[in-house]
């Protein structure tokens, strides 16, 4: 098998195509003198860098440095009621920035606030695990490293969640191509039958819009019905003509009567 070569944003290839077009983005708004939000900077700001600060859509986004993601949600919590870490993942940014981006979003439920704590870190550099702080971090972390491929120090079981133990390559990049690379395309058939079958099997089908009229398994096949299973005989195959129910209210064959009358 030939080795997966990354490519700069495959996903986006394949959507993207106004080389004019700028993304909307979100409007940021300072934050009130004397607000909730602005309490919780001065809290943080006792205790370590805040590199900027502001407020999106009703909630504070904080942009801390990597090295106190740790010391910065241990703060939230503690000192400022933000006692839920509801999500955590990140955003790929290699190719625009050569950089993650690691958000955690916490939720303070006496005040009804949101936080947003947001810190980056380069392809291969580790971030500190915050299960000791939030449970909810040990499986999410466990997905961040699952689909990023990102390592987080001292978690207490770091494996993949999703992906089999032995898949290479992590789906969330944006190298990654939507239908998966060759690799995607061999691994059932290497996993069950073993690779010297690949030329009797046939690739996976990575196409889910794919659909084959002679399927005899998986479609209906309105119009042309066959027992469950049976191959087709393609050159004989015959359409069997579809009959609706009459009723007293509807009746739904007066379509087909009608165009019957038209031929």
């Amino acid at each position: 098998m030939r080795k997966y070569t990354p490519k700069d944003n495959v996903q986006g290839k394949s959507y993207y195509t106004d080389r004019f077009w700028v993304a909307p983005r979100v409007p940021s708004e300072a934050i009130e003198v004397g607000s909730h939000f602005d309490e919780v900077v001065k809290a943080l700001s006792k205790e370590v860098t805040i590199d900027d600060a502001f407020v999106q859509i009703g909630q504070l986004r904080i942009v801390v440095d990597a090295g106190e993601n740790y010391k910065t949600l241990q703060v939230l919590r503690d000192a400022c009621g933000y006692k839920m870490c509801s999500e955590l993942s990140a955003v790929d940014y290699l190719a625009q920035d050569g950089e993650f981006e690691i958000f955690y979003q916490m939720l303070n439920l006496d005040e009804a606030k949101r936080v947003r704590v947001v810190c980056r870190i380069k392809e291969g550099e580790a971030v500190e695990s915050i299960v000791p702080l939030f449970k909810m971090a040990n499986f999410a972390e466990r997905e961040m490293f699952d689909m990023f491929g990102i390592k987080v120090n001292n978690h207490p079981y770091l494996k993949r969640i999703l992906m089999p133990d032995d898949w290479e390559g992590y789906p969330l990049l944006k190298t990654y191509p939507l239908e998966g690379d060759e690799f995607a395309s061999w691994y059932e058939v290497d996993k069950i039958f073993g690779k010297e079958y690949r030329e009797i099997v046939g690739p996976e089908n990575r196409d889910p819009a794919r659909i084959d009229r002679y399927d005899s398994q998986r479609f209906s096949r309105v119009g042309y019905e066959v027992p469950f299973g049976e191959k087709i005989d393609k050159e004989n195959e015959k359409e069997n003509p579809i009959e609706y129910s009459e009723t007293l209210l509807v009746d739904y064959n007066a379509g087909s009567k009608i165009l019957e009358k038209r031929r």
